[in-house]
Parts: C-alpha cells; structure tokens; sequence
C-alpha cells in the first residue's frame, strides 16, 4: 500500500464502503463470538461468528425462510417474522451450547425500534445474553403484528410455541 505524507490509498473493503474496520476491531477484542443481524428487502439473515486465526466461521446461520416450515403465511420481512426469527435463532444457538454473543449490525444504520432490534429481542427472549439497551425493541403490539392484522396475534403465539416445544 502506497503512503506517503500527502496521500494514503485507503483500504480495499473500506473505500467500497464494506468494512469499518474500527468496529470490526472494538467487536474482535470482546473474545465474545458475534451475534450478526442482516436485513435484506425480502428475508432476516441471523448467524453466529467466531473469530479464529483472522478467519471468520459460521457456527450457526438461520434466516426467515424457516419460518415457513412452521406454518408461518405471512410476510418474512416485517417485525413479526424477525422477532420470532430471533426465537428460533436463539433456541438453536442454546441447543449448541453458545450462550452469550455480541451484537454486530454491520454497516447498516442503527434505528430504534427496527427489524433489527426486533430480532436481537427475539434471541434474547430465547435465553441468549446479549448487551443491549431495553428502550431500542419495538412495542409488544408490534412485535405480535396488531398493527398489520388482529389475526396476525394468534398466529404467532402459535408458532412460537411450536419454537418453543421443539
């Protein structure tokens, strides 16, 4: 990499904005493995990552389309699907002995109250310790879906029994 005193040539994944490597590296000194929450336009990705010998390893992956297999019909990108994403997620990571994270958004922006953090409540319900702030997490009506449809409650509470018993 060329430096000199007028010009430093930035770093690959951070002049195309894919890292920021500060925060990569304040995550990485935790020892913690990291708990990895990405939204796309149609489905929640939810994985747990270890660091080992500057390589990163998926332990557990989990994303909406799971839902599906428990008789969830509606749409796998509102806050419902997340938080019982989170659920599942959480319950798998507990069935392999990983029992705290942190939590690492990525570049996307941090908004309270968001898909995000509706999944992040949806782990930590399931018994997995995560640092985090309680006044981030959607409302309860929004995390049982009142708000898309009264239906949508029943439902819910279905499925994650289901989650729930295995």
């Amino acid at each position: 990499m060329a430096r000199n005193r007028k010009y430093t040539i930035k770093l690959k994944r951070k002049k195309n904005k894919k890292t920021d490597y500060k925060l990569r590296m304040n995550l990485l000194k935790s020892n913690l493995p990291r708990l990895l929450i990405r939204k796309s336009l149609r489905y929640i990705l939810i994985q747990i990552i270890k660091s080992e010998n500057s390589q990163d390893k998926v332990i557990i992956s989990s994303t909406s389309k799971e839902l599906k297999k428990f008789g969830w019909n509606y749409d796998l990108k509102n806050i419902p699907s997340s938080y019982l994403s989170g659920f599942l997620f959480g319950k798998k990571a507990m069935k392999n002995n990983i029992n705290a994270a942190i939590l690492d958004v990525g570049l996307h922006k941090s908004v309270a109250k968001s898909r995000i953090y509706s999944a992040l409540k949806g782990c930590i319900d399931a018994g997995l310790n995560v640092p985090h702030n309680p006044e981030i997490f959607p409302g309860e009506e929004r995390i049982k879906g009142n708000h898309i449809n009264k239906d949508m409650e029943k439902k819910f509470m279905e499925i994650k029994k289901k989650i729930e018993n295995g």
